[in-house]
């Protein structure tokens, strides 16, 4: 090898290291385990019953886009009375995606819940149920996708903000599962910043402003609260399974992380 073609390899191997230590970083952070302290925080030494149940969670092995990645839990009726839904991204900077606490309207049949999610790295995804009688069920994907957490807004900020707070609140039909259940859809206009995401016209980070908080009521009973965290997709949309009624009319409140509240109803005639 002559000196020329040395140095020449030396110099290629030189622009190489810091791509490969930036690998060697995410490699790391993605064999990272986050679940034993996530579990013990989250649900202290309870056991958790994974792959019985029946708990189904349908999620993209790989995602086409890591800042809305679509998965839809469905919870089978022989798990009887559920209390809470608790969805987990364990890579994510906050892991605690939603937690979402059932009400009488829920219903007791087969029941579903549909949302879209950020991803920050390759990460597993846990749907954890917790039934009346105190037991946990849990499945889990393993999905493909990163750099959603960070992803530039895809809404001017100006735009984003001006639209804020409008909402579609909506009752689509029966349930194909179950002909006693009702299918219900919730759409907010909210640009759901994290923090992490930067202005790409002024180079700065976009202040956090999420939502937090939805109520959603059949009447004066409640379907289901949600708390969510940074870990829920711009423009929030969830899909959902409530008990029929005799007048379906579903009332949605929502509340962001700046204290905003918004307000918004089905048609009511609830079909």
């Amino acid at each position: 090898m002559t000196l020329r073609s040395a140095g020449s390899t030396f110099v290629f191997a030189l622009a190489f290291v810091p791509a490969l230590a930036a690998l060697a970083a995410q490699s790391r952070a993605e064999d990272d385990d986050r679940w034993p302290g996530l579990r013990a925080d989250l649900f202290a030494q309870r056991p958790i019953a994974e792959k019985s149940g029946g708990l189904v969670l349908d999620a993209p092995v790989r995602a086409d886009d890591a800042a809305i990645v679509p998965i839809t839990v469905h919870i089978p009726a022989a798990l009887g009375e559920v209390k809470t839904l608790t969805l987990i991204v364990e890579k994510n900077p906050a892991p605690l995606a939603a937690t979402i606490t059932f009400g009488p309207a829920a219903g007791t049949g087969e029941r579903m819940v549909a949302t879209r999610l950020r991803f920050d790295l390759y990460s597993n995804l846990r749907a954890v149920v917790e039934t009346a009688d105190g037991h946990l069920y849990m499945a889990t994907k393993f999905v493909k996708a990163a750099g959603g957490c960070s992803a530039p807004a895809l809404k001017d900020a100006d735009e984003a903000l001006a639209a804020i707070g409008r909402m579609q609140v909506k009752v689509l039909g029966a349930a194909q599962a179950d002909p006693a259940l009702k299918m219900g859809q919730v759409m907010v206009r909210h640009p759901n910043y994290n923090g992490m995401q930067m202005n790409q016209e002024t180079g700065f980070y976009i202040p956090a402003k999420y939502v937090t908080e939805m109520d959603v009521m059949r009447g004066a009973e409640r379907v289901f609260k949600l708390e969510a965290g940074i870990s829920i997709s711009a423009d929030p949309n969830i899909r959902f399974t409530f008990a029929a009624a005799p007048d379906n009319q579903l009332a949605v409140t929502i509340k962001d992380s700046d204290g905003k509240v918004f307000t918004g109803q089905s048609q009511p005639s609830g079909s």
